[in-house]
C-alpha cells in the first residue's frame, strides 16, 4: 500500500458506514481505469461517451443506469469490490451510478478535463460533506 492509499485510508476512516464504502469504490474504480481520462475512455469504448461528455461539459448530467455501470466495468470486477466493501453488488452498482456522474463534473468544473492530474481524493471527500 502506498503513501496516497494509507493517507485516503485515514481520511475514508473518518466517515462511516456507506459513505466510506462509496467514496473507496470510487477511488478504487479512478484507480483501476487509471485517472479521469481512463474512466472516460471506458464510457466511451462502451458507446456512452454522450454520457460522460455530459459528466464533462457544463450542464445538466445525463444519468447513468446501474446495468450500464456493470457492462461499463464488468460485473465481476464490481462484484468482488462490492464484497471487500460488504454491500451487495446492486447496491454497488445503483450508487456508482449516481455518484460518478456528480464526481467527474466536480473534477471538471470549466467543462474540460484537466491536463494534470485531479485531487480526486478532495473531490470525494468535498461531495461526502
Amino acid at each position: 500500500m502506498g503513501l496516497f492509499d494509507n493517507l485516503a485510508a485515514a481520511a475514508l476512516s473518518k466517515l462511516g458506514g456507506e459513505q466510506a464504502a462509496m467514496a473507496q469504490a470510487a477511488l478504487e474504480i479512478f484507480k483501476q481505469q487509471g485517472g479521469l481520462s481512463g474512466v472516460l475512455d471506458k464510457f466511451n469504448a462502451a458507446g456512452l461517451a454522450d454520457q460522460a461528455a455530459s459528466w464533462v461539459a457544463k450542464g445538466e448530467n445525463l444519468p447513468v443506469s446501474a446495468e450500464q455501470i456493470s457492462s461499463v466495468f464488468g460485473s465481476d470486477k464490481l462484484a468482488d469490490m462490492a464484497a471487500q466493501l460488504g454491500i451487495s453488488p446492486d447496491t454497488l452498482k445503483n450508487k456508482i451510478a449516481d455518484f460518478l456522474p456528480i464526481a467527474v463534473d466536480k473534477m471538471t468544473p470549466n467543462g474540460e478535463v484537466p491536463a494534470g492530474s485531479v485531487n480526486l481524493l478532495g473531490t470525494l471527500l468535498s461531495m461526502l460533506k
